[in-house]
């Protein structure tokens, strides 16, 4: 998971810069022509935004903090949902473990760092109880399903074990990649996978495969779904997409898809926009992107405010590592309106980037959203060196913003 496309590097602390870039790609559309008459759904723009100081801080609180050394001191990917009995659980992708040091570092900058030996595993999962991380599930929590794959979890929700049941459990939306040669080196996106977790304990009870794209021959026209999850009228909206610029096309294509709410763990209940209806079985078809200048990578995020749904991403072009805009529809399936007013969230000194930004509802209130984007090391070479030296520079940042109609 990059963003856009998580800008990861190749020694196994994520995506890279090629998928950075996958994900950079924006959506630019026409007017909207939606029936608007009943004023439910309008156009969505962030008025303000400011660094949420509070979560920042805890995220180095804790990833600093030496008194284990089997726990997360540093990820990417960073997906969070909140639990029935209040806790929210983070979910991340390439993870370090291992010690962290107090300043200076070895070359006698001022930064806390870890040694270059230090584990890294594919993904981890940290509980946070009354705004303070307190602990991390053993790690990797998702293990390999085969030699030369792993999973990334993405987006997740609580939801009944089966539609109608009074028993709830965790799913987890996982991302199936296989190792492979250039331009794949990050990986080959091979299958979207659903964990079910048990709660109150969470333990990963099964895992089942909801979409299979090993029978798909151009690995970038395959599609894995879960960035991003919106709830509404007992639909869950399941979105994605392909990696379109691993093979340098301009830009990636956004998919969606919907469950039935207890469903997500059954591959029949799924059901695939195909550009005129929803059909279980269907070949999803893209709500965005043209493959020419229009788009968005896999590593997006939507959430809804009354009626519009709103869509961020990293911008496109130049600003694309650094800048995260948004868009809006009156429909998950589009069309999708924008962009609208952008903002370049506080990065750390030196080659670094941005990407993969997710909202935490569940965090919000006040009327403020709550939205994290991830930092990484810019260039491939010297990665993961960077990021031992300087832990800060592989964890999380947050934000938060107000949204207002636009105009």
């Amino acid at each position: 998971m990059p963003d856009d496309a998580r800008a990861r590097h190749r020694t196994g602390t994520g995506l890279g810069l090629l998928l950075a870039l996958v994900l950079g790609a924006v959506l630019l559309t026409a007017l909207p022509e939606d029936d608007e008459s009943d004023g439910a759904c309008s156009p969505r723009t962030v008025r303000a935004w400011s660094a949420d100081e509070r979560l920042t801080s805890e995220f180095a609180r804790y990833g600093d903090d030496a008194s284990r050394t089997d726990d997360w001191t540093g990820g990417d990917g960073t997906h969070s949902v909140r639990l029935p009995d209040g806790r929210v659980l983070w979910l991340f992708s390439d993870t370090y473990l291992g010690q962290v040091y107090a300043p200076p570092n070895p070359v006698g900058e001022s930064y806390a760092w870890r040694d270059t030996t230090a584990p890294m595993v594919r993904n981890s999962a940290v509980v946070m109880r009354d705004g303070r991380l307190e602990s991390t599930l053993p790690a990797p929590l998702f293990a390999d399903p085969a030699p030369g794959q792993w999973r990334w979890p993405v987006a997740a929700r609580v939801e009944p074990r089966s539609p109608g049941s009074s028993e709830q459990v965790l799913r987890v939306l996982l991302w199936v990649r296989t190792s492979g040669q250039a331009p794949w080196i990050y990986g080959v996106p091979t299958a979207t996978e659903v964990a079910t977790v048990s709660l109150p304990d969470l333990r990963v009870e099964s895992t089942m495969k909801v979409f299979d794209q090993q029978l798909v021959a151009d690995p970038s026209r395959r599609v894995l779904f879960g960035t991003t999850l919106v709830e509404e009228d007992g639909w869950t909206y399941v979105f994605g997409g392909d990696d379109g610029r691993a093979v340098s096309r301009p830009a990636s294509r956004a998919y969606v898809a919907r469950v039935p709410e207890g469903g997500l763990a059954d591959p029949g209940a799924w059901e695939y926009w195909d550009g005129e209806e929803w059909a279980a079985g269907a070949r999803p078809r893209a709500v965005l992107g043209d493959e020419r200048r229009t788009g968005v990578g896999s590593a997006f995020s939507v959430v809804r405010e009354g009626r519009t749904y709103v869509l961020f991403t990293m911008a496109a072009g130049g600003a694309g590592l650094t800048t995260v805009t948004s868009y809006w529809s009156c429909s998950p399936t589009g069309p999708w309106h924008g962009p609208a007013k952008d903002f370049s969230p506080a990065l750390p000194d030196g080659q670094v980037a941005a990407y993969n930004p997710q909202t935490h509802p569940e965090l919000s209130e006040d009327g403020r959203l709550v939205l994290s984007y991830d930092v990484n090391w810019l260039e491939t070479n010297g990665a993961a060196a960077n990021l031992s030296r300087n832990v800060s520079l592989y964890r999380p940042r947050f934000v938060s913003l107000r949204l207002a109609p636009e105009g």
